[in-house]
């Protein structure tokens, strides 16, 4: 499987994915920028592709690597250069390393707000210069002062530690915040417009989204206190730059400090680099020893993790699948799959809706890994290239709505997993299964409301026919006159003489001679060849 690495990272990520059997590794730095159609060239047959912030992953790049390419890596945490949407039509999982830069871009965020309550870096430059202006660069404390933190993941969390053990009071808007995380950390848990009034500092540790886009502007810094002192190592747009720009040059803002801008790098003579109450630095948050060794090592792992089917760790276009959620969950995807498929491959109309039912234990678990297995099953014989990544929004594409429900009705079984397929015409088809034995064995338990027990494995023939004598008998005759092995049958009826279900596992397909032999039959009502 070849690797594409096309921006350069830690030497440590690289050995490992190099030692890796059977990776083939083509370091490929720099040739996004400086020939697109050589890494483009170099993306066909690739089976992951990993980035920093150089290259560009878009819809072209993914239509050269594809079917091959399965994951793309971003060692960093913005993804703003890798296209999810066209990511997710291709089926390929997009993963980034939100925890490598945690304690990068807390310290280089406090090394901001320690900048903008003393002029160190002014100071520091006047000395350089021959002068001793003791007077002029006088500052403030950070203790007792008020810190207000926009976004309260990884890195607010940590900078909010920091914070604290300044004497500082910590306000925190974050509306995925639950208050008792918010007391556990010791902040105050407000809403945006009072952390606005209220605070001596500003910190942004959001991602760049319609929402965030431009959330501190000319009208909310009106709102804040004069002198207040505003830094961003998130992402550039967060906070305005020209609203920044008129707010430093009255005295509205104090200081500020930003890692990141709208435009990277910005143009040589923009009026930021003029400005002397204002700290710039390009971009460094990730920029250590030790985040860049932690990124570069943790995005070769995840991306190996995926293509040997292990866990999906830090997924943006789909829910991470963590080792220990696929231990408990990967013994269902089987199961799961299967089900999808039969329904799929039993309907005789047009589906226009997929209900699943979760009952028992099972609905403790990770339902929406369990609802992609059943879809991605679904879609195998619809859709080309459908996998977890893709399978949601294939069905919407379809538009082929699905239902989801955790039921706590008691059921004959500590587990089952019921789908059913719900088709224009009003009938409905249903599968439900679970898992027998020590083995974790799936086994289908019912098909259209009838007790059966099938492993769902291979070829099956499906037969429906009124309940009379020699049926099976015939049905056999036929099959071993063809040469048709049966490896194991389930027989169902729902009263005498009302109609039948037999389910037989073959040990390969009938010839269509067979198969029209067995629908002569009078009593014979469906007769259909499924494969799981």
């Amino acid at each position: 499987m070849k690797i594409l690495v096309a921006d350069k990272i830690s030497s440590i990520g690289v050995d490992f994915l190099k030692q890796q059997e059977g990776f083939e590794v083509v370091e490929a730095y720099g040739t996004f920028k400086e020939d697109y159609s050589k890494f483009l060239e170099l993306a066909k047959g690739a089976a992951a592709i990993i980035v920093r912030s150089d290259s560009k992953v878009n819809r072209e790049v993914f239509e050269a690597a594809a079917p091959t390419l399965k994951a793309v890596g971003r060692a960093g945490v913005g993804v703003d250069n890798i296209d999810a949407d066209a990511a997710t039509d291709f089926g390929v999982v997009v993963m980034n390393t939100p925890g490598g830069n945690t304690i990068a871009t807390a310290e280089l965020t406090f090394t901001h707000m320690l900048c903008g309550a003393r002029p160190v870096p002014q100071a520091a430059q006047s000395m350089r210069e021959g002068r001793w202006d003791r007077k002029i660069y006088g500052g403030s404390e950070l203790f007792k002062k008020t810190l207000g933190i926009c976004g309260m993941g990884r890195i607010g969390a940590e900078v909010a530690k920091r914070a604290k053990a300044f004497g500082m009071t910590v306000l925190a808007y974050d509306p995925y915040l639950s208050g008792s995380k918010a007391e556990a950390m010791g902040v105050k848990q407000v809403e945006l417009d009072k952390l606005f009034r209220e605070s001596d500092y500003i910190t942004v540790h959001m991602p760049l989204t319609d929402a965030t886009r431009g959330m501190i502007n000319k009208e909310s810094i009106a709102t804040m206190k004069d002198g207040v002192r505003l830094f961003n190592c998130a992402r550039g747009g967060i906070i305005d730059e020209d609203a920044l720009l008129e707010a430093l040059e009255s005295g509205k803002v104090a200081a500020a400090g930003l890692d990141v801008y709208t435009s990277e790098p910005p143009a040589e003579d923009h009026p930021f680099r003029k400005q002397k109450n204002l700290i710039l630095t390009p971009h460094l948050g990730a920029s250590t020893e030790e985040a860049q060794e932690s990124v570069g090592l943790e995005i070769a792992e995840s991306v190996t993790s995926v293509l040997r089917g292990g866990g999906i760790r830090n997924a943006i276009n789909m829910p991470s699948l963590d080792e220990q959620t696929l231990k408990t969950v990967g013994p269902y995807l089987e199961l799961c799959s299967a089900l999808g498929s039969l329904v799929q491959q039993l309907a005789l109309e047009k589906v226009e809706k997929v209900k699943i039912t979760y009952s028992g234990k099972v609905v403790d678990l990770d339902a929406n890994s369990l609802t992609r297995g059943i879809l991605k099953g679904f879609l195998k014989d619809v859709s080309s290239n459908v996998n977890f990544v893709n399978a949601l929004v294939i069905m919407e594409r379809l538009g082929l709505q699905v239902d989801v429900l955790k039921s706590s009705e008691e059921t004959d079984y500590t587990e089952l997993i019921k789908v059913e397929a719900v088709c224009v015409n009003g009938e409905n088809v249903s599968a439900e299964g679970t898992l027998i034995g020590k083995g974790n064995s799936p086994r289908i338990v019912s098909v259209n409301g009838r007790e059966v027990e099938v492993e769902p494995h291979g070829c099956m023939l499906v037969l429906a026919n009124s309940d009379e004598l020699g049926i099976v008998g015939k049905v056999g005759s036929i099959i071993g006159n063809h040469g048709v092995n049966i490896a194991a049958m389930s027989l169902s009826r729902n009263e005498v003489g009302g109609v039948a279900l037999n389910i037989a596992c073959l040990d390969s397909e009938p010839s269509d001679e067979a198969m029209a032999e067995i629908r002569a039959i009078k009593a014979v009502r469906q007769a259909k060849i499924v494969h799981l």
